[in-house]
Formats: C-alpha cells, sequence, structure tokens
C-alpha cells in the first residue's frame, strides 16, 4: 500500500496544505481511509507524519477541512509554532498520528481523569531517520505516555519505525531507556515545558510521569473509533 502527497500553497502560510493521493492517484483522507493497521497480527500501525524532527511548524492533520489535509495549526489567525526549549530544538521525534483513531472528548479516561482532545492518536517516532511532512511509515509501538494538556488527556505513544535499522532491537520501553539513554526523560520534559514560552503553565502527566510499557492493542482500540 502507497500514497503520494500533493503540496498547495507556499510553506509557512496560512494557505499551505498537504493532500494525500493513494496508488491511483486518486484524492483520499489521511484520517479516514488509510488503515491504522499495516499488520495487525504483529501489531504493527500505520503513522502519518506531521512534523519531521528538529522542526518547529506546528502542522497537523485538518480532521474537520474536507480531505483532512496536512496543515499548520493557527490560532488568533497566526501561525503556530513550538519554541525551541533549551537543550531541545523543535521537534525532538518524527511526531505524527495513526490514522482512524480519535480521542474522544465525551469519554472521561479512568487513568487521567480526563476527557480526550478529540484528536487522532499522537505518535513520536524515534528511529534515526529524520523523515519527511506526509510521510506514512510504519512503525511498532514501544509505550506510551499519557499526557494532561490544558484539561483533555493526549496519549502519546512512543513507537519506532519497522524498516529502521535498529528496529529489531526495541520491543518495549524498556528498551528505549537502555539503548537511548536520556530519551524519554527528554521527551517528558519537552512536553510539559514546551508551552510554557506561550504563556501557558506546565502540562501534567499520568502514571507519575511515567511511561506504560509496550502498547498493547487494547489501548489502541479502547481510544480509537474508525471514523
Amino acid at each position: 500500500m502507497s500514497f503520494t502527497v500533493e503540496e498547495r500553497g507556499a510553506l509557512n502560510s496560512l494557505s499551505y496544505r498537504l493532500f494525500f493521493k493513494n496508488a491511483e492517484g486518486k484524492y483520499i483522507s489521511p484520517f479516514h481511509d488509510i488503515p491504522m493497521y499495516a499488520d495487525e497480527s504483529q501489531k504493527i500501525f500505520h503513522m502519518v507524519v506531521e512534523v519531521p524532527r528538529w522542526t518547529n511548524a506546528k502542522m497537523e492533520i485538518g480532521t474537520k477541512d474536507l480531505l483532512n489535509p496536512i496543515k499548520q495549526d493557527v490560532k488568533k489567525g497566526k501561525l503556530r509554532y513550538v519554541a525551541n526549549v533549551f537543550p531541545h530544538k523543535g521537534y525532538i521525534w518524527n511526531y505524527g498520528a495513526i490514522p482512524q483513531t480519535w480521542e474522544d472528548p465525551a469519554h472521561k479516561d479512568g487513568d487521567t481523569g480526563c476527557c480526550g482532545d478529540n484528536d487522532p492518536i499522537d505518535v513520536c517516532e524515534i528511529g534515526s531517520k529524520v523523515c519527511s511532512r506526509g510521510e506514512v511509515i510504519k512503525v511498532k509501538a514501544l509505550g506510551i505516555l499519557a499526557m494532561i494538556d490544558e484539561g483533555e488527556t493526549d496519549w502519546k505513544v512512543i513507537a519506532i519505525d519497522v524498516e529502521d535499522s535498529e528496529a529489531k532491537d526495541f520491543n518495549n520501553i524498556g528498551d528505549v531507556q537502555r539503548l537511548k539513554p536520556g530519551y524519554l526523560e527528554a521527551t517528558v520534559d519537552w512536553f510539559r515545558r514546551y508551552k510554557i514560552p506561550d504563556g501557558k503553565p506546565e502540562n501534567k502527566f499520568a502514571f507519575n510521569d511515567e511511561f506504560k510499557d509496550k502498547v498493547s492493542h487494547f489501548y489502541i482500540y479502547y481510544f480509537s473509533h474508525c471514523v
């Protein structure tokens, strides 16, 4: 299964859009039409890359737009960027979403005590490659972080591209701790502080700021709805 993208408008502008096409060249929605699973038997998920590592523009799937293109988030008429929160530069992973998932704003999560954020489930891909915006990759889930963002549940899945040269060595969150020391701590630090330059308070986390080990498909189905 392959996908291509078509850019419209200038990057870093209000008009920028990134549309998706399938192998037949037909326009599709990355939210509705790309399968959640790349291989359900192996629990391998598709990930739509919204933000390449080290970049700052806050890009996201336009869940309310026709065909759900990727676009830059806007607040009060201005394009949104994440600040460089020392010592980090932009996003510290390839950041994106699992298609056909949705965190229900009407469902109060038992672990966080908060309802969902009305967006697809987010993914932080930790492989060695810097991905391209709009790239659709296959990822292996390693763990999950339960962030509470302005009173909303906002799960973050830690994953690695199955095509990464090191993917075979990563099978759970303990492998990340062992093979990439400091990366998980940096991830919590980044999510905790990235909104402070915008005048927002620190984000909070369930489970005493700890990652839950290896995401089961229960987690994904519990927080997802086919849309």
